[in-house]
């Protein structure tokens, strides 16, 4: 037996995400999608958002453009620009915690996820910093991701596991790996293993260093 939180980055996409939320609605698990703020202009994605809000689904932060890292942006505006606007379009969607998960370059735990002024950010505006300790790299790796994706669940109580709900083909493997997750002891839960959130509801609760640049010292 072990312990599973789900959770879906870069979307929503109108070819994918529909389909992923009717997967989940019929085994009644419940997730978090950490949106790209720009997508939520288009108000197709946005509906899609709302549709995962109203099936109780978490909807988190994953940065506006999903271009650069945070660490290595060297601007005074990274914040606002990149954390601040996407809170803004998910509006009442958000959650009372205000998740909010890094861009991290290909899953990269490193110093490129923040900066100074991003960790300022995120205390002031009382954001909660999710991370993750599973990435079966789904999106480059469309066909092979699930054997990974089990293998890293059985080699820990709790894994926190992030998936993409893109158009990459691998979504369509998604029943295969719940129903052999499940097989396998999985027990589905929708909240974060502590030693993944590192920042919750503002407050620093878990050593940062690792996951802060020194990039604005040198401009």
């Amino acid at each position: 037996m072990y312990d599973l939180t789900l959770t879906f980055d870069n979307g929503p996409d109108p070819d994918v995400t529909p389909r992923v939320l009717d997967i989940l609605g019929e085994r009644g698990i419940k997730t978090t999608f950490f949106v790209i703020g720009e997508k939520l202009v288009d108000p197709e994605r946005r509906k899609l958002a709302e549709r995962a809000h109203r099936e109780g689904h978490w909807v988190g932060n994953h940065t506006f453009t999903h271009s650069i890292p945070l660490g290595d942006q060297s601007g005074r505006d990274t914040a606002e620009s990149e954390i601040g606007r996407t809170q803004d379009a998910i509006g009442d969607l958000a959650h009372p915690q205000r998740w909010f998960r890094p861009f991290g370059g290909g899953g990269n735990l490193d110093r490129r996820l923040l900066k100074p002024s991003v960790v300022d950010y995120l205390t002031r505006e009382k954001h909660s910093c999710v991370l993750w300790n599973s990435i079966p790299r789904d999106w480059d790796d469309p066909e092979g991701w699930t054997a990974r994706a089990l293998d890293q669940c059985s080699r820990q109580p709790w894994t926190l596991m992030v998936l993409h709900d893109l158009p990459t083909g691998a979504m369509d493997h998604l029943d295969r790996f719940l129903d052999r997750a499940a097989a396998a002891g999985a027990r589905f839960r929708q909240d974060f293993p502590p030693p993944c959130v590192p920042v919750r509801n503002g407050e620093i609760a878990l050593p940062i260093d690792d996951y802060v640049s020194s990039i604005e010292e040198s401009v």
